[in-house]
């Protein structure tokens, strides 16, 4: 997303119920939502079924945008809100000067696509009872540690038990990492999304996030991108110009 989205074009104002656009509307544009919250629904045998609720931050009707063909469903404010107009001029000129807008984007259309695969998997087991059976089947997975990041000045970030996100609070979006180095550093060389911890049968491992811009280091030696890298306790982890330590408990 802009980083500042008023100067891009022009924020819309919705009331409550009030129609944004109809399936089968021609739409060359798409809009982020800068306040309140829009559902996207469609009519399937004469039934109207909500297929997402988006709040701050996130962005729909990019694919007729992107693909120049007409609504595939409807969109109408759940709330008040005010969404920013994203023309083909602009969002090509968006692209082209912060690459990783694009990068942001394509995250969040991979949520969505993960959060689709999900639901066409529940669709196809049928019941949730059926669900249950096959997770209380499964053994459970080792309990992790309790872990924390140290900042020099002392500062602590607690390190969750399956995945936690190291970076800097996106105002855009909304979004704000579990390590949020924010005011840690203010030369912007730590990436919104810059590293994530994840734990895997007990064990922390350290990867960098695709399109992170400065490189992320384990002690004072640069990790492959989108690798998982074991992190041991008292290991040193630079991220930009952040210097955090690793503690692992009872180690």
């Amino acid at each position: 997303m802009p980083n500042d989205p008023s100067e891009t074009r022009f924020v819309l104002h919705f009331r409550t119920g009030q129609t944004i656009f109809r399936e089968g509307d021609a739409g060359g544009d798409m809009f982020i939502i800068q306040a309140g919250r829009v559902g996207i629904w469609k009519e399937i045998e004469g039934e109207r079924t909500t297929l997402n609720v988006l709040g701050k931050g996130d962005f729909f009707g990019e694919m007729s945008l992107l693909e120049g063909q007409p609504r595939n469903a409807n969109a109408d404010a759940v709330e008040d809100c005010d969404l920013i107009r994203i023309d083909g001029t602009t969002f090509n000129n968006m692209i082209r000067n912060n690459v990783e807008i694009a990068v942001r984007m394509m995250r969040k259309l991979a949520v969505r696509l993960r959060q689709a695969d999900e639901r066409i998997q529940e669709l196809l087991e049928g019941q949730v009872g059926a669900r249950r059976k096959a997770a209380a089947a499964r053994p459970a997975a080792p309990v992790a540690p309790q872990a924390k990041l140290v900042a020099e000045g002392g500062r602590e970030f607690g390190v969750g038990p399956a995945e936690t996100m190291i970076g800097r609070f996106d105002p855009v979006t909304g979004l704000r990492p579990e390590v949020d180095l924010s005011e840690e550093e203010r030369g912007r060389s730590v990436s919104r999304r810059h590293a994530r911890i994840v734990v895997r049968d007990g064990t922390h491992y350290l990867a960098e996030e695709v399109g992170t811009l400065n490189p992320t280091l384990l002690n004072g030696k640069k990790i492959e991108t989108g690798i998982l890298t074991p992190i041991q306790d008292g290991d040193e982890v630079t991220v930009g110009g952040v210097r955090l330590r690793f503690h692992r408990e009872g180690a």
